[in-house]
């Protein structure tokens, strides 16, 4: 962590660093960043020295070598600075409250992140000199500024000097990779950066499991911008997205006897390589039958390592031995889920990828056991996705019946619309009228 003294040794050895001999210096206390950033405005002509105390051996001995002209002091008792310095030609700086970091364009090959806005200030004097310049931090460092974001991407060389967590080094990977969300960013749904996906779903073969098998992939495209009309009056960041189902229930056991069918990887390619071209997402939707989620989401891995595809688990279509698509309603067990959770964050990792969104299906209790127990890891967004149909109160009621339990708040929300199965169809009106609020709508 950047303390006092680790300021004093940095600034002396930018001195060391740079100059052989120095018209004139600046000096201030390390610990006093409005006299720092005072000399900053005034503009010094050669290398500014902080200082922790006056007992401090190695500025002192820099003063010397350096054999300055003038010394420009900002902070200090006048006249203790004139007797400490006895023998070279002082001049006194009052500290001005108002003082602020420099501005303006400075090449940034090297950026140093702190945890203190006035570790930066300070810092950030010191890095002009050398092409360096300093960034506070705090929280995830995926949310910070787009310019931010850049400035971490083209610098040579990036240094932590503060304790800012397990997390900042992989996160710190990610924005260096340069990938980003489509719409921007690297977080699905980060705070005062509102993005909703709204999703067009279905299977490529065929009509019957949604609107996407009614068109190909270039059509599909502006087939969802069309129902995506309505759901940006909010302010909210409209992104676009095909949710296909790669595991499509079946009535069968079939010749793995899963009851569930699997779709080949080069039907669904040409739906991920259109969304890429139109800043899209994908959502890929597995109805694993007799299964676990983990083994089929395996089968889809070349595309889950991309930035802009997530996955859906549908518990609905998940039997347990002995039964069958249409008698029971599906269940899985928050244990099956976080196996799948620890599999694609890791995905996330490898990859240096943004987050990645995963859903999980939902319109009855019994649908997720111990839900509450459903990991939420930052390298995941993690969704449940009301998809119930029929009357338009019932949906309501499911909603609120969800959303309310006790650990409602740990997930984000997601709607879903049926055309022919719901009565009357959710208005996007009354879609942004719930809460919480949906970030994920899709239309079947």
């Amino acid at each position: 962590m950047i303390d006092t003294t680790a300021a004093v040794q940095l600034s002396v050895e930018i001195s060391r660093t740079l100059y052989d001999c120095a018209d004139e210096i600046g000096l201030a206390f390390a610990r006093d960043t409005e006299a720092i950033l005072t000399l900053s405005e005034r503009g010094i002509r050669g290398p500014l020295l902080l200082m922790d105390s006056w007992s401090g051996a190695e500025p002192m001995s820099e003063i010397r070598r350096l054999a300055p002209e003038r010394i420009v002091a900002a902070g200090f008792n006048e006249q203790a600075l004139r007797q400490r310095l006895a023998g070279f030609a002082v001049e006194w700086v009052p500290v001005d409250p108002g003082a602020a970091p420099p501005q303006g364009n400075v090449p940034h090959e090297r950026v140093w992140m702190v945890d203190s806005a006035e570790r930066a200030a300070m810092l950030g004097v010191l890095g002009r000199q050398i092409g360096a310049a300093a960034m506070a931090v705090t929280g995830d460092l995926r949310a910070v500024a787009p310019e931010e974001r850049a400035m971490l991407r083209e610098a040579e060389s990036v240094e932590l000097h503060a304790d800012l967590g397990p997390d900042t080094a992989w996160q710190l990977e990610v924005i260096r990779s340069g990938h980003e969300l489509p719409g921007g960013g690297l977080l699905m749904f980060e705070p005062g950066r509102a993005r909703r996906l709204v999703a067009m779903y279905g299977h490529p073969s065929t009509s019957q499991l949604g609107v996407l098998g009614e068109q190909g992939p270039s059509e599909g495209v502006a087939r969802v911008r069309s129902i995506s009309d309505g759901y940006n009056t909010d302010g909210s960041n409209v992104v676009l997205a095909f949710e296909i189902i790669a595991t499509v229930a079946s009535s069968g056991a079939g010749r793995d006897g899963d009851y569930s069918n699997e779709t080949d990887l080069d039907e669904i390619r040409p739906w991920i390589t259109t969304a890429s071209a139109n800043d899209m997402y994908v959502v890929l939707d597995l109805q694993s039958g007799r299964t676990d989620f983990l083994t089929q989401a395996k089968q889809y891995e070349e595309f889950l390592r991309l930035p802009h595809v997530g996955l859906a688990l549908d518990p609905e279509w998940r039997l347990n031995p002995g039964q069958v698509h249409l008698r029971q309603i599906g269940t899985v067990d928050a244990t099956e889920i976080n196996q799948v959770v620890r599999w694609m964050a890791g995905l996330v990792r490898e990859e240096a990828l943004p987050q990645k969104l995963l859903i999980l299906h939902q319109f009855g209790f019994s649908m997720i056991t111990n839900r509450d127990q459903v990991e939420t890891p930052a390298e995941l967004a993690v969704l449940i996705h009301m998809d119930g149909q029929g009357p338009i109160s019932t949906k309501y009621s499911t909603w609120d019946a969800l959303t309310t339990q006790p650990d409602a708040n740990r997930f984000y929300w997601g709607w879903k619309n049926f055309y022919d199965e719901d009565f009357p169809t959710a208005t996007a009106e009354q879609v942004l009228g719930l809460t919480p609020s949906p970030v994920y709508v899709s239309f079947q």
